[in-house]
Formats: C-alpha cells, structure tokens, sequence
C-alpha cells in the first residue's frame, strides 16, 4: 500500500472540498477501496474519511423508506422500519458478505462502489430507487453507468437513498461460497403502481440491469409460471471459472422464478443459494 494524505473533516461541505481535490479518494466503510488499495488497483493521493458525517438515519415517509447513506448493512438489516415495510431489502443487507463486512460497510460506499457483482444495485432498480447527492437526486437508472463507475462527479457525495415501498418484493442470490459475492442474484418487485421490474446482478461484467423481457411477461400477471418460457440470451453474459454464459443464463431464469415465487409468499422476502443447495429449475 502506498503512501497517502490522509483527512477526517467534521462537516460534509469541508468533506466535499477535500474531496473535489485531485487524486482524492471518499473513505466510509472502506470494504471495497481498502481491499482495491491492497491489491494496488488504485491509488489515490489522498482519502477523505466521511462515515462521520453522513447521516445513519432511516425514515419513513409518504410511502417511501429513506436510508441514510452512512448506515450500516448490519443496522438496514436489523431495522424495524425496513423489516415492516421492505423485508426484501432487509433480508438482501443481511445477506451481504460476512458479519464483519455488515458492521462496517455502507449503504451509501455500496452505493457509489457499484460492484459488479453487487447486491444493492438491482434493489436499486428494481425498486425505482433515487440516490440523493449533495448536489442532485437522481434516478437509479441514471446513476449507476457500468461496473464500478456512477455519475458522481469529484468531490459528489451520496447523503441517501429513497426506495418507494413496493406491493410486494423478494430477492433471490446464488454465492460462490469462497468470496461470498454472487454469481447471480435477481431482485423482483411489484411497484404500487402496479408495475413489475426484474434486475439482474453479477450476470454481465458491466454489472445490474433490468430484465426488460422478464418484465414484459410479468406485465401480464406477477406469477413465476409466466417466466417459464422466457430466456436470457447467454450474448453478454459473464463467464468466469465459476460459470459459463449459458450456464448462468440458467441460473438467472431459475432465479427469477424463484424470486416472483417468494415474493408471492408470506415469510423475509429472501432466498441464498449456494453448492449443494437443493436449487431447482421449479
């Protein structure tokens, strides 16, 4: 790890100065820049620590849940808030990682980190979510633009995120055991509006997209026999050591089924599947 300089400022308007400075890195959780500094994927002159000024407040108002950016995995997951009105994402924050990794990361650093692999970005979408900057507010689909890249400009800070609460909501992943990050996962949702939406993580390197085909047959009625039929294209999906495209072109179709499957049923809103896991195509 290379030498840098590094800032605790005490508000958030010094930390998006310090932050608009070149080769200035935002540090909150640090579970994704801490692990790119170690293997020397990045190296960033300087590192704003902004855990201490962002808010870990979650609230709900007007039929939408608001997270603050700097709160937990650990505490989304434990919070009566979003277990009464969004178990889903509730259940999904409880699932990231490890224990270790829930007490540290943030919402907001997951967020902005826009993993590939990552569990937020499909709630995100699938959700209709906004990202709240200290500049603007933005639409999910705005906001991510490719793996580990988003809209945010130097010295742009998230402060939150706002998920609508949805009629119904459940996401299903499948981990590789070692890394614990997913080789495929799919958050459904059935928006108050009465429109469905499907997204898609760690099944294209260019990371979390909705299943626009997926969401046209749901149109119809949110039920997993109407996905029976549908297919993901295996054109631009990831393959790795882990898995080939058709391979995890498959996997998503069962996923999705299984994640309209449980959104339809009483019980967290969520479903891990991992080697030896009893996964089948029903």
């Amino acid at each position: 790890m290379h030498d840098f300089v590094y800032h605790r400022p005490p508000t958030l308007d010094e930390a998006c100065r310090l932050g608009a400075e070149e080769g200035a890195a935002f540090l909150a959780g640090g579970q994704t820049l801490l692990r790119d500094l170690k293997h020397r994927r990045r190296a960033p002159v300087s590192l704003v620590k902004i855990s201490g000024v962002l808010s870990r407040e979650i609230d709900f108002r007007d039929g939408e849940i608001m997270i603050g950016a700097g709160v937990t995995h650990a505490e989304v997951a434990i919070s009566e808030v979003v277990r009464e009105r969004l178990p889903a994402l509730a259940g999904l924050a409880g699932h990231i990682g490890d224990p270790a990794v829930r007490h540290r990361a943030t919402l907001g650093g997951a967020v902005a980190a826009n993993e590939a692999a990552g569990d937020y970005p499909p709630a995100c979408l699938a959700l209709g979510a906004t990202v709240h900057t200290t500049e603007r507010d933005l639409a999910a689909a705005e906001f991510f633009s490719g793996p580990g890249r988003t809209v945010l400009e130097p010295g742009e800070i998230i402060t939150a995120v706002t998920f609508p609460v949805p009629v119904k909501a459940a996401y299903v992943k499948f981990l590789n055991p070692a890394a614990r990050y997913p080789m495929a996962g799919v958050f459904a949702a059935l928006a108050a509006d009465g429109r469905p939406r499907l997204a898609v993580t760690a099944a294209r390197a260019d990371g979390a997209f909705r299943w626009r085909e997926a969401e046209a047959a749901l149109a119809a009625a949110f039920v997993a026999d109407v996905l029976r039929d549908v297919r993901l294209p295996p054109e631009g999906l990831a393959e790795d050591l882990f898995a080939d495209a058709a391979y995890r072109g498959h996997l998503v179709g069962v996923l999705a089924r299984r994640a309209v499957a449980l959104s339809n049923a009483p019980g967290p809103g969520v479903a891990v599947f991992s080697h030896g896991s009893p996964l089948q195509s029903g």
